[in-house]
Order: C-alpha cells, then sequence, then structure tokens
C-alpha cells in the first residue's frame, strides 16, 4: 500500500502568508495604510518576500517528519480566468474576492519555483483550478493499492473523499479539538495525534456526519445552496433544504424530474409539497427551484471538480526519493531561512 499526498499549495502558501504577517498588515483594514508596512514582512537582505515560503517549508518539514510520505504533489491556482468563467460564461466566479496583496503575489511565484527545483512535481494552468488537477490526480492514483491524501483547507475537496481517498483539512487549534472530541468514539486519540499538526481527517462518514450528505453528493448539494465565497449562486431562500432533497434523490436532474412531473398542477405540486414536508422540509422549495433552475444548473457545473485532466506523470514521478536534501539546503541559503536549514 502505498500513500500519495497531494497539497493544495495555493491554500497553504495563503494560509502561511496570512499566519505569519506584522499585526500592523493583519489588523489594518485600510489597503493604502497595510502597504506602508509591507517593508515589516519577512524579507531577505535584497527585499525579496519570506513570510509565507518561510511558513509554508516549516510547515512541510513538519509533516514530513511525522508522516514520511511516499509521493507528494502541488496544485497551484494561477489565474481566475480558468475555463469555469471562459467556457461556462460565469464571469461571476470567484469575482467578489479581492486582489491578492503583491507580497504574497510575489511568493506564489517564488514557492512554485522553489518546489520545481527542490525535486517535486508541481501542477498547475491558467485553465484549470488546483482542486481540478487534485481531482484528475486522484481520478488516476488513487486504488486499493494507492492511498490518495489531499491536503487543504477548502470544504470544496470534500467531494473527492472516499475509501481510498481521505481529506486532510487545516483547521486551527480550537476546531481540532471540537472535532477530535466529536468522533473519538469512531476514532481514537492516538489516531488524532499521529497527523501533523492543526490537521483533522476526513472519511466518507465523517463527510456524512459534517455536511449532511455523501462525498458524492457534495457537488449537487452545493449547486442548491451555493458558495458565496467562489461566487457559486445555487438557489436563494432553501440552502436548509438542499441536503434533504440530495439524499433523498441523490442528484440535481432527479430532483426536477420529480418537479416537473407534477406538470405546473396546483394539486401534484401541493401533494408533493406534503411528501417534503414530512421529509423535514418546512417551507416548499418547489416555485424557487423552478425559478432558478438556470442558476442551479451552471452552480452545479462550477462547483463539479475537472477530473479529465490528462496527467502524463506516473507515480513514480512523484517520488519522494527526487526530491534532495542538497536542493532544499540551496533554497534555504538562497532565501536566508537559516532556521530552516537547522532542520534538515
Amino acid at each position: 500500500m502505498s500513500d500519495f499526498f497531494i497539497i493544495d499549495g495555493s491554500s497553504m502558501l495563503s494560509t502561511s502568508y496570512y499566519g505569519n504577517l506584522p499585526k500592523s498588515i493583519l489588523f489594518e483594514k485600510d489597503e493604502e495604510k497595510r502597504k506602508e508596512h509591507y517593508n515589516e514582512i519577512l524579507h531577505t537582505s535584497d527585499g525579496r518576500y519570506t513570510n509565507g515560503i518561510f511558513t509554508m517549508f516549516r510547515t512541510l518539514i513538519s509533516m514530513y517528519e511525522k508522516v514520511k510520505p511516499e509521493y507528494v504533489a502541488f496544485v497551484f491556482d494561477t489565474s481566475r480566468d480558468t475555463f469555469r468563467r471562459t467556457e461556462l460564461g460565469a464571469s461571476f466566479y470567484k469575482a467578489n474576492r479581492k486582489a491578492t496583496p503583491e507580497p504574497l503575489k510575489e511568493q506564489f511565484v517564488a514557492m512554485e519555483n522553489l518546489l520545481q527545483k527542490a525535486g517535486f512535481q508541481v501542477l498547475m494552468s491558467d485553465m484549470y483550478e488546483a482542486d481540478d488537477f487534485a481531482a484528475s490526480l486522484v481520478k488516476k492514483f488513487a486504488s486499493d493499492e494507492n492511498t490518495c491524501y489531499v491536503i487543504t483547507k477548502d470544504h470544496d475537496y470534500f467531494q473527492l473523499v472516499s475509501e481510498n481517498t481521505r481529506m486532510w483539512r487545516v483547521v486551527d487549534k480550537k476546531k481540532r479539538e471540537a472535532f477530535i472530541e466529536k468522533y473519538s468514539e469512531n476514532l481514537d486519540r492516538h489516531f488524532f495525534d499521529s497527523l501533523p499538526t492543526n490537521v483533522v481527517e476526513y472519511t466518507p462518514q465523517i463527510v456524512l456526519e459534517e455536511e449532511g450528505v455523501w462525498p458524492e453528493q457534495i457537488v449537487p448539494m452545493l449547486a442548491i445552496q451555493g458558495d458565496p465565497g467562489d461566487g457559486i449562486p445555487g438557489c436563494k431562500g432553501i440552502s436548509s433544504a438542499a441536503p434533504i432533497l440530495v439524499r433523498e434523490y441523490g442528484s440535481i436532474e432527479r430532483i426536477y424530474e420529480v418537479i416537473e412531473k407534477c406538470g405546473g398542477d396546483a394539486k401534484k405540486e401541493k401533494e408533493l409539497a406534503g411528501f417534503f414536508k414530512e421529509l423535514g422540509i418546512r417551507q416548499t422549495p418547489i416555485n424557487k427551484l423552478k425559478a432558478g433552475k438556470e442558476g442551479v444548473i451552471l452552480s452545479e457545473k462550477l462547483a463539479q471538480m475537472k477530473d479529465d485532466i490528462e496527467i502524463t506523470q506516473e507515480l513514480s514521478d512523484f517520488s519522494m526519493s527526487k526530491v534532495t536534501k542538497e536542493a532544499l539546503m540551496e533554497i534555504f541559503k538562497e532565501y536566508e531561512l537559516n532556521s530552516l536549514l537547522k532542520s534538515l
């Protein structure tokens, strides 16, 4: 049995950056005033920012010491103008997100290059998002012989969880303790202590407990609920009904088949509303689903990770044996990360 770790590099670097910012920037709401304090961000003697790079490498070293994965891949976002905007026509997708600050943008480019220099495989493209590459890697490599571990803080990745794929979600200490306490009967404390710090593991059963649906039902649920963080519209006003409907019918297509079978007949729709009420849905979502069908269908396409990107590498290409201590030492010296040199 082999372990393949797929790391959401964009997520990890962003968390590392914001988790290691001076308070003068972190708590300043005015963007122009933040820029006045950029010189306080950890940087090299020649002015290259390193706070995110340093923290991410420190996290990776700590993770390696604890779990020693055999195979590792990094996936990154490079653009918001992916096929979801260009091909699906969703110009609003992630349009509500703030621009990436320059010190972080600089470190994204540097980190992607440094990881490749160290010997890691880094997958990224202007056409696809990091999670699309993760889904495609899982599709190709997850099996009874290979267990994939997807490491991220993004809840969208729940859709990839299966018997052969686990999600390691990055959470803060308080949430981790609450998670452990909640699932201590199923997974003992020793299991969680074997995981990297601030990580909890999601199995299909835990996804069901947390989200109300199985991993393969996450996408249709998001299609109805929407995702404000990603700008996925969903169907307004019926988010609480989403997991109930998806558990009962399994897919968006089936939900609309049941509604459309009523043919707009008031009596039949009233009977269907009565059945929905028996399921636990207080207010009937029928009219809102009918009016918002176009948005729901598009939302499903936006939420679905693309898992058919051609992956030309074989599993051996992701081997940790290709990552050398010498390459890492050179990187740490170049970026003046002296405390990390001692970790090696």
